[in-house]
């Protein structure tokens, strides 16, 4: 009995349940989202409603009730600190606490990954383990902390390298990396929606002054005694042409003007 060379017998997949994405695809996912996700203008105001965000959406969560501890931060790419907060209490000596004594060093090295690739941590974490390296292997340096949290901030208009840096930690990768890039979507989102709503360019342009007309003077050419203040210094070349036109006035010309 001879079977047909097409058949093909479906993978088992363990009764009908989806396979979880590999780590290629949330490297590609993670890539996807830095190129949607980019903004019109940044400045310390945005950072700010960018950080409470954050904080916000990790206090009304139940991971709050779990982790209980967060850290945020939100910087330029050159080092300055736009936002930062802790969510809880860092530990002591004993351990107890909602947040170790190490986990700003832990957030400080996610963001130095964003400064030194360009690209999320997450990215960097789920690329290094799609090609089946370790850190140790490709040489990365203990100052750098290979976990996800920490998303560039990309300007629409400036594809040359990211200007900042929006970074969490609470621990869980992926997590981490879920809350600060749906806080940078719904923000981006809500700027859209207003940006929608405002009046049009014609009615918020301010009102533009009148262009003076040149002023006439006599037949002589010469403006009356107010207007010489107003007059550029140039006018003196052509008194001077004028001169050399007409000559030098007369003695009894002079005596007459007496």
């Amino acid at each position: 009995m001879s079977y047909a060379a097409s058949t093909q017998i479906p993978m088992f997949s363990g009764f009908g349940a989806q396979m979880p994405p590999s780590d290629a695809e949330l490297a590609t996912q993670a890539l996807q989202e830095e190129a949607m996700y980019r903004f019109p203008s940044f400045d310390a105001d945005a950072a700010v409603m960018l950080g409470l965000s954050i904080r916000k959406r990790f206090r009304a969560s139940s991971r709050h009730v779990k982790v209980r501890g967060m850290l945020i931060s939100i910087q330029t790419i050159a080092g300055h600190t736009l936002f930062s907060c802790t969510v809880g209490n860092l530990g002591g000596v004993d351990g107890g606490g909602d947040l170790s004594l190490d986990s700003w060093a832990c957030l400080e090295g996610m963001i130095a990954v964003v400064r030194k690739t360009g690209h999320s941590s997450y990215y960097v974490e789920k690329g290094i383990n799609a090609i089946g390296k370790t850190t140790k292997q490709l040489g990365i340096q203990c100052e750098y902390k290979i976990n996800g949290g920490a998303f560039p901030i990309w300007l629409e208009n400036a594809p040359c390298c990211p200007i900042g840096v929006i970074a969490c930690y609470s621990g869980s990768s992926q997590d981490d990396h879920h809350m600060v890039v749906t806080a940078v979507r719904d923000y981006l989102k809500k700027i859209a929606r207003d940006s929608s709503v405002l009046p049009p360019p014609s009615s918020m342009a301010p009102n533009v002054p009148t262009i003076p007309t040149p002023m006439t003077y006599p037949q002589s050419g010469r403006p009356p005694s107010t207007e010489w203040m107003r007059e550029p210094a140039s006018r003196g070349l052509h008194d001077h042409d004028d001169f050399q036109r007409h000559g030098e006035p007369e003695y009894s010309d002079l005596v007459e003007r007496r």
